[in-house]
């Protein structure tokens, strides 16, 4: 995994650098950001090139290992082999310009030349709780503690005591049910909660034949706009048998809500149900009074 490593100024006037060529030198800084806290990473050419060259097709494995050979001579690496058989290279001057807050433990061997053997005991440095022994042994260091909280010495404050234990009284439930009755108070009376499908129910079961599922559908998404607006129960099933009984299209019926609610205080308006009275016609005859005349005829 690429890391964030450091690059001093003194790195362009470097004499070492300066005896390898220009793309040698970028395979270099290339590799501080990729080997691991110790300065170690693998000496195969088709991984280097792959991690630094992979935009860069014309500078493939040959190139990375000629890059490879010029800074092993100019001492900036050193490339060795490991007891498992595999190849390996070490930047020399790693300790003294990378400087690794807490560096991890490494996956490759130390080198032989600069390194010497692994440490061993206490001081080993620790990856992922396990300490690297001898003889390619892993140490355990992981206690029983998890994200680290093992090195915490302090006890765990004590709850204070007017918190309720989980073992403490049964205080019942938090909530309390919307549908009960609180206790010692008076019961009041159930709201109506008739939705828009029960009146629709309604005007179903009243009508002599099943309207069609589209009138249905579509006169249900009138009625309940209006039982979002809070209309009185009452109102609608009025607005409804109007409706039902003129048989209207569905998107009148807030008109017919509305005569239901509003055709009471209108005045000199008949009761619902009941025809106007009418003034009742008759016929016209001839008088028999005389006086009814103005004149003789």
């Amino acid at each position: 995994m690429a890391r964030i490593r450091t690059i001093k100024p003194e790195a362009f006037i470097s004499e070492s650098l300066a005896a390898v060529s220009v793309l040698a030198e970028r395979t270099f800084v290339g590799l501080l950001t990729q080997a691991d806290d110790h300065g170690r990473f693998r000496d195969q050419a088709a991984v280097i090139a792959g991690a630094l060259w992979s935009l860069r097709p014309e500078h493939g494995p040959l190139e990375v290992e000629d890059d490879l050979t010029q800074l092993e001579a100019a001492g900036l690496i050193c490339r060795y082999g490991g007891e498992d058989g595999k190849r390996y290279l070490h930047i020399v001057t790693w300790s003294k310009h990378q400087k690794i807050n807490r560096p991890s433990g490494s996956r490759h061997p130390a080198c032989p030349h600069h390194q010497g053997r692994r440490p061993t005991g206490p001081s080993a440095p620790v990856r992922g709780g396990v300490r690297e022994g001898s003889g390619g042994r892993r140490e355990s260091s992981v206690s029983h503690d998890f994200a680290g909280q093992g090195g915490f010495r302090e006890p765990s404050p004590q709850a204070p005591e007017d918190v309720v234990k989980p073992h403490g009284p049964d205080l019942g439930p938090r909530t309390m049910d919307l549908g009960s009755t609180p206790s010692g108070g008076a019961s009041a009376p159930a709201p109506d909660t008739t939705s828009a499908q029960h009146l629709i129910a309604e005007y179903v079961t009243a009508c002599p034949h099943r309207p069609p599922n589209d009138f249905l559908g579509h006169l249900g998404r009138e009625v309940n706009k209006l039982v979002g607006e809070g209309i009185d129960v009452d109102h609608l099933r009025a607005g409804l048998a109007l409706h039902r009984a003129k048989g209207a299209h569905p998107s009148v019926l807030p008109s017919m809500v509305h005569e239901a609610m509003n055709a009471t205080s209108t005045p000199h308006r008949e009761p619902r149900g009941t025809a106007p009275t009418l003034a009742r016609h008759t016929a016209w005859t001839n008088p028999t009074d005389p006086a009814a005349y103005a004149e003789e005829l």
